[in-house]
């Protein structure tokens, strides 16, 4: 009965508020987010086991998003909250009219060939082409975002899932990503972050699959989840690209069917690869973006931009520089903004959040020792991609709001072990209950046969 009316006032929500923004954009953005729903909810329902709890916390993660979305578009917040989105909407706007031969390419660079394009070319690509059906409406595209935010958290269910095989921690984890505030943020409005984490998810969930049995479709999804991270940020691309590499390797089993499979599997994804034109990137793309002296400059432009830069006087242009930065990177990355810092109303409004996520870290430190102790192999992939992201982001950092911002493509997977640290602290806080119920029933019987005893004499 709780689900269904979930359900229902979800379901008004999304369509209400989509409405009231404005005619025909919210009508129209409306239509789509349906349509979505519906290919995303069918999908949901076909898994054998919590059919309704997954519709509902997709829906209500659904509703979250269309919520803030909608409240940003109503106030026009875009620049407050995320103005990457501007940016999107203008260069989406204007490859369409290329297409459309109505102007010139102006701007900026969108092209995948072109290493001066960027990390994001894909944004400006998926936008033009939502412009291209539905007309020049930025609710709708954002709309979208909202849509694959929203199916992040059943997705995660199924990775965590399939790493650890207990119920409470995937659906801890789903949960944490449905209503968690950061994640409503860049993923309610259209930003490429929403994205990444549900391509990152799909990866990892992909690799998990693959590992139990060779399966095309799921091969052919991470072939295309990976495509698109590297159309929206190459570095991850990279790093993401290693985990997955690396879990193939080291492999969830020993057994020579196992080995085959994984071989298959890596000879498959490789050829992809080759046909996406990775290697001839790979050294334009380090030249441009990945040496450290361009890591120098950019981390530079973070630190000085706003009030809410850290480290100015840091240089990571050096191997040793770079080392020595990753301990305040690290912490800044992993805990702020700090409450003591809070220089703006950005920062002063993530306050609580924070402390809410401080307060998840011992249970995040009890989960990652049981995932190394018991767990290694099936969380290999997530593991290493969490390390090398967090050190290549505690190097990089340079300012709070950015740090809070990209903190989440980490966090995703980090609620996984804060939902077996809290599983696994219940179940010790169980056993020692259990324990201390026995010890007394012992007490209880020997003063009992006591008592028996002396009524005898």
């Amino acid at each position: 009965m709780l689900n269904k009316f979930l359900t229902l006032n979800c379901v008004l929500v999304i369509a209400v508020g989509s409405v009231v923004v404005n005619f025909p954009d919210g009508l129209v953005a409306l239509a789509f987010v349906t349509a979505l729903s519906v290919i995303a909810i069918t999908i949901i329902r076909r898994s054998p086991e919590e059919k309704e709890f997954l519709t509902t916390l997709f829906l209500v993660a659904l509703a979250l998003r269309m919520a803030f979305g909608i409240f940003v578009h109503i106030y026009d917040l875009r620049s407050f909250f995320g103005g990457d989105a501007l940016a999107y909407d203008a260069y989406g706007q204007n490859l369409l009219d290329v297409w459309m031969g109505r102007d010139q390419l102006r701007g900026v660079l969108l092209f995948q060939d072109d290493p001066a394009s960027g990390s994001a070319w894909g944004m400006n690509y998926l936008t033009a082409i939502i412009y291209a059906v539905f007309g020049h409406n930025i609710f709708a595209a954002q709309s979208f975002c909202a849509v694959i935010g929203a199916a992040t958290s059943p997705m995660m269910y199924f990775c965590a899932k399939k790493i650890f095989n207990n119920l409470n921690v995937a659906k801890l984890s789903a949960i944490s990503i449905a209503v968690f505030p950061s994640f409503i943020i860049w993923s309610g409005q259209l930003l490429k972050d929403g994205l990444i984490i549900f391509l990152l998810v799909t990866i990892m969930t992909m690799v998990m699959q693959l590992q139990e049995k060779l399966n095309y479709r799921a091969l052919a999804v991470l072939v295309f989840s990976l495509a698109g991270i590297l159309s929206l940020r190459f570095y991850i691309f990279y790093i993401v690209l290693v985990a997955v590499v690396g879990s193939f390797l080291i492999g969830s089993s020993s057994s020579n069917r196992s080995l085959f499979r994984n071989a298959v599997v890596m000879i498959l994804l490789a050829f992809a690869l080759i046909y996406f034109g990775i290697g001839r990137n790979v050294s334009t793309e380090y030249e441009v973006f990945g040496n450290l002296q361009r890591v120098q400059s950019s981390r530079s432009d973070l630190a000085r931009a706003a009030d809410s830069g850290f480290g100015t006087e840091t240089d990571v242009s050096t191997p040793e520089g770079a080392l020595s930065a990753m301990p305040v990177g690290f912490a800044y990355l992993m805990f702020a903004p700090f409450p003591w810092q809070a220089s703006n109303l950005r920062q002063a409004i993530t306050i609580p959040e924070v402390l809410v996520w401080w307060a998840m870290i011992p249970f995040l430190i009890m989960g990652l020792v049981y995932a190394v102790k018991y767990r290694l192999r099936n969380a290999f992939p997530v593991l290493i991609f969490s390390l090398l992201l967090t050190l290549a982001y505690s190097v990089f950092q340079g300012n709070v709001g950015t740090a809070y911002r990209q903190r989440t493509q980490i966090q995703v997977f980090l609620f996984i072990f804060i939902g077996v640290g809290w599983t696994v602290y219940k179940e010790r806080k169980e056993n020692e209950r259990i324990l201390r119920l026995a010890a007394q029933k012992r007490v209880d019987n020997q003063f009992a046969g006591g008592g028996r005893l002396s009524q005898n004499v």
